[in-house]
């Protein structure tokens, strides 16, 4: 039997579930409402269509054989009728009825449903702050945003900006301002690091350094007080200074858009969020929600999350589809995987960072490698930095993030660990996880094999060390601690820091450590550090068989002391 199916929200998970939806039962209808004019956007490319990167804002709108997703294409193309410009004002579920209002004209009326869809997405949070009605103060949330900030730059409005907010999208506009335009940008953060929750503060201040060197400045911990300016934006105040600008980006996360669904008696978390089961449905039978404006299980804890990615609005819409044409498809949860571009880096990862992992009660570890991400013999290598997060005692997985080039091979390694970990990833299975070989693509140990033994080395207590943040703290300590600093690479690669701290800096090649070890002061702890760490942990196993208790290896060596910035 034909059916009427309503679709409030026509940005990726309203598109998506109705189209699905059509292709199963083309014979009923289906009709969406949006309150904007453009519709079925990728709104995660706006950063990209700032820098220039994506050259037309139309791109951001079409399929990919370049065919604009607008009203005509909806119901030409996909049998759906979409009414633009229309806001859905009220939800009578006993009568079945949505009654919306056309923004533009103020028409009303009515539309019967037999099934519903609750695609209401998220709205920028607001700073509630005097002056962020400025003009030049934008919020990236659709095209238009984007090209009124585009407009501005390209009409030499904007020689220096600041952005609030060091998450996703306020590091990937920092990065479209500083790279393509040259203007002056400024990075505020309430945290003491960027990408807060998400990212350990090490792969943090590696992804900062690395922003910092292209040109980018970064206040963090800092509030912001005030945006000032006359008419048009001119500078920001925070707790700390006075910052100028002639444009704002405000970046500091959505709220879920709940108040029609709360306001018609679904049921919402108290947080904020529509609350959905498995197949998507709220508490009334009738009515599936999903996208930004939804709370979903995480995975790991089994409680509520609230994850706005346009990636998880489609698959959601998908299963929308199904369940909206009798089947019974179901969105079981989620980890929390993600990637941002950070010029010629990325950050990526997946499930918890070890503070967020402990701060939910789990008896967390982690251990941080730095690794070439293919064979050492071929002359496109590059370093790759991890940070495997588990638990102990289970020895279950319970995150990992990375740090590298903008190509896919860290996102590559990330998404493997994701699909395994959905079933109970433990370090031991990672250790031995099959993945792809061959000298350009990988190591025949791979990257992730090894952070997984490395993993296994640290249970076993076997492997014990810190990564750059602890060593820099231990450097600090160097004139009133009792360290050695031991430098276990060949002394050629020592004698620079050897000539420059001789009285704290020394050097045993970790091959002559048995035939030196008279040289190993027996009144001081020993901080190990080598080029990956590699080395490090080595000169640590034959310390500890001398009998010598007191050894710390520098996780990630030499090479992730200087993607952290440490001043050597």
């Amino acid at each position: 039997m034909s059916q009427h199916v309503v679709v409030i929200g026509a940005v990726a998970l309203g598109p998506k579930a109705a189209c699905r939806f059509k292709r199963l039962e083309p014979g009923s209808r289906v009709t969406m409402l949006d309150m904007s004019d453009v519709i079925s956007y990728g709104g995660c490319g706006i950063p990209y269509y700032v820098s220039g990167e994506v050259s037309d804002e139309t791109q951001l709108m079409t399929t990919s054989f370049h065919m604009v997703r607008d009203v005509p294409f909806f119901k030409d193309v996909k049998g759906v009728d979409v009414m633009t410009r229309t806001k859905a004002v009220k939800i009578d579920r006993d009568a079945k009825k949505v009654y919306w209002e056309n923004l533009d004209t103020g028409e009303t009326g009515e539309l019967d449903y037999d099934q519903l869809v609750v695609a209401t997405g998220a709205t920028p949070r607001s700073l509630n702050l005097p002056g962020e009605d400025l003009e030049g103060v934008h919020y990236v949330s659709n095209p238009h945003d984007a090209t009124d900030i585009k407009d501005a730059i390209a009409k030499g409005k904007v020689g220096s900006a600041v952005v609030i907010g060091a998450g996703f999208i306020g590091l990937e506009m920092a990065e479209a301002f500083t790279d393509m335009w040259g203007v002056d940008t400024t990075v505020v953060e309430i945290f003491d690091q960027i990408m807060p929750r998400l990212v350990s503060p090490d792969l943090a201040r590696m992804a900062q350094n690395h922003m910092e060197e292209q040109g980018v400045v970064f206040h963090l911990g800092e509030t912001v007080k005030a945006i000032e300016g006359e008419g048009r934006v001119q500078r920001v105040i925070t707790d700390k200074r006075t910052i100028e600008a002639e444009c704002v980006i405000v970046s500091v996360g959505v709220i879920p858009n709940d108040q029609l669904a709360r306001e018609s008696g679904l049921e919402c978390h108290e947080r904020g969020g529509i609350m959905v089961d498995e197949t998507m449905r709220t508490n009334d039978p009738a009515i599936f929600s999903g996208g930004d404006c939804v709370v979903v299980r995480n995975l790991l804890t089994n409680q509520p999350m609230f994850l706005p990615l346009g990636s998880m609005a489609n698959r959601q819409g998908r299963i929308i589809g199904d369940n909206l044409a009798g089947g019974s498809s179901k969105f079981d949860g989620v980890l929390g995987s993600f990637v941002v571009k950070t010029f010629e880096t990325s950050l990526a990862g997946t499930g918890m960072s070890l503070d967020t992992a402990k701060a939910s009660g789990f008896d967390a570890a982690s251990v941080l490698l730095v690794q070439l991400d293919r064979a050492h013999f071929y002359p496109t290598k590059d370093l790759m930095t991890l940070e495997l997060v588990y638990e102990r005692g289970t020895r279950k997985v319970l995150g990992i993030q990375g740090f590298g080039s903008s190509g896919d091979a860290m996102v590559g390694r990330v998404n493997a660990v994701a699909a395994a970990m959905k079933y109970g990833l433990t370090i031991d299975e990672l250790s031995t996880m099959e993945l792809a070989y061959s000298p350009p693509f990988s190591a025949a140990m791979d990257v992730l094999n090894s952070v997984a033994n490395m993993a296994d080395n640290d249970e076993r207590g076997i492997n014990r060390g810190v990564g750059p943040q602890g060593f820099v703290e231990l450097w600090d300590e160097r004139e009133t601690g009792d360290y050695c600093f031991l430098d276990c690479r060949e002394t050629p690669d020592a004698k620079p820091f050897m000539e420059k701290f001789p009285d704290h800096w020394c050097n045993i090649p970790q091959g002559e450590i048995y035939k030196r070890f008279e040289e190993v002061p027996e009144d001081k702890a020993i901080v190990l550090v080598c080029n990956t760490g590699a080395r490090a942990y080595e000169a640590q196993i034959m310390l500890e068989h001398k009998g010598v208790k007191d050894v710390q290896v520098i996780r990630g060596g030499m090479a992730a002391l200087k993607k952290w910035g440490a001043d050597l």
